[in-house]
């Protein structure tokens, strides 16, 4: 109940049939996000201390003032808890309805305008907040929310809410783990209401460091009631350092409740601190959130509305021809590459990418790139031979690019200047014998712009897989307040340098890879339009990954490699094909030298991949296994829509003892591979929402479903 000695305001960003997405403040309290049931009555405050009994909507911490009530997280600020309601205005910005809510805290001069977009009973919201310094001494800041939300599931306990967190590596990209939000690890029970009704201090920490945004933990995740009722889908939108945690906090009715908080860099985790100047101000990354009142898969499809919402408009390639992984391996050449180009057009592919080596004369050239100039030893009558052989048989050409860094050897290093570079303490960062460019500095641009100006227009290339091996830690403090700020105007820099790029060659089809998966997030993705999901070459470890990543990225995006070969089995071909079809497919293999009865198998794939097109840009990410473990024997993912659904299905041992999936209603067939020499898999019905599979095969086998929904 509200207390008869406050008195509160509110503003409902979002309402749904049961939930409404609600804004409330009181003279004396912050502002505060609250997801509740409609109708409800906000939640009252005492009147002693109001701001300790609320989660405000934007939590700063500044040196001088700190926190509030001691804890080893990013609540109870005391700078986040003396804002006050200055104003809120509202207006619409094509489907968006923003809401911007301005708060002054009078002590530091410091005002905060929080930005909230939504689009009209879709559940989503994206959040952001600039911080202004309108006093009159400098504030040093370690850490500033985009976005706090208290009770992120609703009034579901912190015992019956599970978090999903998704952990990354090289090889081993979106790995998705279910855990208790309340357990051993987590938020344990304290009694703090015995404890002089303080709050807890610590937090569940999920964090990422360094430029690769998704290289430790990925930047996105689902917070789920456990018997399936309200859910919420997190993202982080930024291509660096980043921080979400899940803080339980103590409510008027001395029972905790739970608070999602997300972060850019902070101090505590990314050296990250910003001296913010009388008259100036600083606007955090962008985050968003999905709300589900029916569980977390739900939860999922609202944030695949979103990124489609945020994802580049136009084209996307339906087939990339990818010359790299098990097959040419950073070794083309002229011979090598036209009898695979003429094989990879007849198998439908759209782009032929050379992927990396190009440039090189000496055959190590790991330390001697960013001239970007061809290869005359490998290709001796000009790259231009081989781009226009992709022309003649049908193909966009593309060519690999990492243009981010320079290698120690390269003369490139030496024609720019030091301040081109990230730096600490006056010395150039080197990572696995490369610098890294400072994006920042012009010098550095105009050496990429004119990269790719001269790579488009002389060599007409439409394609660019861009490419990112190294990390520089946690940034550079060469005119930056700390190395994490300095890190953090590089990735907006890198942004805005991506942007140039695409608005003077409109043309071009960009695929983003960082070793794989490891700079995998929407801050990219809202520009770029394929995103490679690993660069795993066993097609027996890809499927979890290929399954794992459309929980963080659009089914249309999620670029997975496919890579078939002549030393192949027709089932061992099916099945890393059928990993291609479980995203975007992006195929290599030495399609050259394969059969016809082989080739046929790889050309069904990729043509059964384009007439997924349309189904899979309108489609939501199903797991009809549930979220997949790595060492899990069956592995399946799905593409649903109203009319019907796509399910890729993979047994990776031995699969007789069968498994059944969660699949609604509707006739199913087994639509690839095709023809009597694939009869090994059994496909039945044993309920009307249950699917049960199995083959007689011990041997690993793949296979995709087209299931129609009955009405």
């Amino acid at each position: 109940m509200t207390s008869p000695l406050v008195a509160t305001r509110s503003l409902t960003l979002w309402a749904g049939r049961d939930l409404e997405l609600h804004l409330g403040w009181t003279d004396s309290a912050p502002v505060s996000a609250t997801l509740r049931r409609r109708g409800e009555t906000a939640d009252g405050a005492p009147s002693a201390s109001p701001e300790l009994r609320t989660q405000p909507l934007v939590e700063l911490l500044v040196v001088g003032h700190g926190r509030r009530s001691a804890n080893l997280r990013n609540t109870a600020t005391t700078v986040g808890a003396r804002l006050r309601y200055r104003s809120h205005v509202e207006r619409t910005d094509g489907e968006w309805r923003v809401v911007e809510v301005e708060q002054i805290d009078e002590v530091t001069g410091l005002a905060t305008t929080s930005l909230l977009r939504t689009v009209e009973s879709s559940g989503i919201l994206e959040s952001w907040t600039t911080v202004r310094n309108e006093g009159g001494a400098v504030q040093q800041l370690h850490a500033i929310s985009s976005l706090m939300l208290a009770r992120p599931v609703g009034d579901t306990p912190i015992s019956r809410t599970d978090s999903i967190e998704g952990t990354s590596e090289w090889l081993g990209e979106c790995r998705w783990e279910t855990r208790p939000v309340r357990d051993q690890a987590g938020l344990p029970r304290l009694d703090l209401a015995a404890h002089q009704r303080q709050d807890s201090r610590g937090a569940i920490a999920i964090t990422s460091q360094g430029a690769w945004s998704s290289g430790r933990r990925v930047p996105a995740g689902v917070l789920a009631t456990r018997d399936g009722g309200p859910a919420l889908a997190w993202q982080v939108r930024h291509n660096g350092a980043w921080r979400v945690e899940l803080d339980e906090r103590l409510g008027d009715a001395d029972t905790g409740f739970l608070v999602l908080g997300m972060f850019g860099p902070t101090d505590a985790d990314h050296a990250w601190s910003l001296a913010l100047a009388p008259g100036t101000e600083f606007t955090t990354i962008p985050v968003g959130i999905a709300v589900s009142e029916h569980g977390w898969a739900d939860a999922l499809a609202g944030m695949t509305a979103l990124r489609r919402r945020l994802a580049p408009r136009g084209k996307r390639p339906t087939v990339v021809f990818n010359d790299y992984m098990n097959t040419l391996m950073g070794d083309p050449t002229t011979a090598k590459l036209l009898p695979l180009i003429d094989a990879a057009a007849t198998t439908g592919a759209e782009i032929f990418a050379v992927d990396a080596g190009w440039y090189d004369d000496g055959g190590d050239w790991w330390d001697s790139v960013g001239l970007w100039e061809p290869s005359t030893t490998r290709f001796p009558n000009g790259l231009g031979e081989v781009l226009t052989r992709i022309v003649e048989r049908g193909m966009v050409p593309g060519l690999w690019l990492e243009p981010e860094v320079i290698g120690v050897n390269s003369p490139v290093a030496d024609q720019l200047p030091d301040e081109a570079f990230m730096q600490r303490g006056g010395v150039r960062i080197v990572e696995h014998d490369r610098y890294l460019l400072d994006l920042r500095h012009p010098a550095a641009r105009a050496h990429l712009d004119g990269v790719v100006d001269r790579l488009v227009l002389d060599l007409g290339v439409g394609f660019f897989k861009l490419d990112y091996n190294v990390t520089p830690g946690t940034g550079t403090d060469l005119d930056a307040d700390s190395p994490g700020d300095g890190l953090l105007q590089h990735n907006r820099a890198l942004l805005d340098w991506i942007d140039g790029v695409v608005t003077r060659h409109p043309q071009l089809v960009i695929e983003n890879c960082a070793s794989g998966g490891m700079r995998a997030d929407y801050a990219m993705l809202s520009r770029l339009h394929v995103q490679s999901t690993s660069d795993q070459q066993n097609p027996l470890l890809y499927p979890p990954v290929a399954a794992g990543s459309l929980v963080s990225i659009l089914p249309e995006q999620a670029g997975n490699w496919a890579y078939p070969q002549p030393s192949m089995t027709p089932e061992e071909i099916v099945f890393t094909m059928c990993t291609g079809l479980a995203g975007r497919m992006i195929l290599s293999g030495k399609v050259d030298e394969m059969d016809t009865d082989q080739l046929a198998l790889v050309r069904e794939g990729v043509t059964l991949a384009r007439r997924f097109e349309s189904h899979l840009t309108s489609s939501v990410p199903t797991w009809p296994l549930g979220l997949v473990q790595w060492e899990q024997p069956w592995v399946a993912v799905g593409h649903r829509t109203p009319q019907e659904s796509y399910v890729v299905i993979w047994s990776r041992g031995d699969g007789r003892d069968g498994v059944e999936l969660d699949i609604p209603a509707g006739d199913v067939e087994v639509i690839y591979p095709s023809g009597d020499a694939f009869t090994s898999w059994e496909v039945n019905r044993p309920s009307p929402d249950r699917l049960a599979v199995s083959t007689t095969s011990p041997q690993p086998q793949a296979r995709v479903l087209r299931i129609v929904h009955q009405a």
